[in-house]
């Protein structure tokens, strides 16, 4: 393991607000995404992070950054940020900027893995106590449904940190019809992650699309828009838009601290075989040594299916916990290690 290194383990932020978005007419629907580019810019200021890619369709915009992701609902935001990024300080402007359009917050979820090298990180994620401090410092004091927990496993370096606060108390909350599923892959394949470094000086959109078909990324969801960018001299990011749902690969190749994520977004009224072989397809891209897998909102059939989809992958599931959660209901987080690992 090395001393130090780029921290490949996201910080992940989701806020939605509610308000009257629509017009006398009944148009506009845009909400968040009437926001201009110089007040995305000033928040990714405050994170430590630019826009490096975009693309947008009818239902949402979603945004590359020099370190993950941004995506723009018209009242939802999720922002995604790895390295040493204060993902945290997005929260004040977004408030902000939100409040401005006539927006108000409504929920706020923050999860992580552990990182891999913690004493890098900055203030406010010195701590997932320091973190949680900040948090409920910058929301407003009527999300007061909150709660914060470390899901621990069976693995000593893996554990999945959750806040979240919302307005609306347990039995008020609205039904979600849609549900994440957050990947974090370590120890990755050594001839796979060498895909994932700049060749001949190759960076930007084109490298990033070679990498795509080189590594059979775009066969994970062969019906998605793929804005993908590949970094200098290595390091993959990609944004899949398929209708009004999303999916994101991040991938930190270096040997010693490899690390690649993927999450996507499931619906309660799909076949579960579907999400579960996107995992598989997703996953077996990179034949890591150590996967956990968070799911928010999802039923207990897609979870048990997810653990036995890995099995002919060679991974064998090591640990599962399950926790309730303010607005984001129950949530699960399983282990997995490659058989031949103890």
């Amino acid at each position: 393991m090395a001393v130090s290194g780029f921290e490949g383990f996201e910080k992940r932020l989701e806020l939605h607000f509610f308000g009257d978005i629509d017009d006398d007419d009944g148009n506009n629907m845009l909400g968040l995404r009437l926001l201009d580019f110089e007040s995305l810019e000033q928040v990714l200021l405050a994170v430590q992070c630019t826009v490096v890619s975009a693309v947008g369709n009818p239902f949402f915009d979603a945004y590359v950054l020099s370190e993950s992701s941004l995506f723009v609902y018209p009242t939802k935001i999720i922002i995604k940020t790895c390295g040493t990024t204060q993902l945290l300080k997005s929260i004040p402007p977004l408030i902000h900027f939100a409040n401005n359009l006539g927006l108000t917050l409504q929920t706020c979820s923050y999860t992580r893995g552990n990182f891999i090298f913690p004493k890098s990180q900055p203030f406010p994620h010195t701590s997932f106590q320091e973190e949680v401090i900040y948090i409920e410092h910058n929301i407003p004091n009527n999300l007061c449904y909150r709660k914060a927990s470390v899901m621990p496993s069976k693995l000593p370096a893996h554990s999945w940190h959750v806040f979240t606060a919302t307005l609306l108390p347990p039995l008020k909350s609205p039904h979600h019809a849609t549900f994440t599923v957050e990947v974090c892959m370590t120890e990755l394949d050594r001839l796979i992650a060498r895909k994932f470094f700049s060749r001949d000086s190759k960076t930007g959109d084109l490298a990033g699309r070679d990498m795509t078909e080189l590594t059979g990324i775009d066969t994970i969801n062969a019906g998605a828009f793929i804005c993908d960018f590949a970094f200098d001299p290595c390091g993959y990011s990609m944004n899949g838009i398929d209708g009004d749902r999303y999916s994101t690969i991040h991938v930190t190749p270096e040997d010693g601290f490899s690390y690649a994520s993927f999450e996507c977004v499931g619906s309660v009224y799909d076949d579960p075989d579907g999400i579960v072989e996107t995992l598989k397809k997703a996953v077996r891209v990179f034949m890591p040594a150590t996967v956990s897998i968070s799911t928010t909102r999802c039923s207990r059939e897609v979870w048990t299916k997810v653990a036995r989809a890995l099995q002919p992958l060679g991974l064998k599931c090591r640990s599962l916990i399950m926790d309730e959660f303010p607005a984001a209901g129950t949530i699960s987080y399983q282990t997995f290690t490659a058989a031949r690992r103890k």
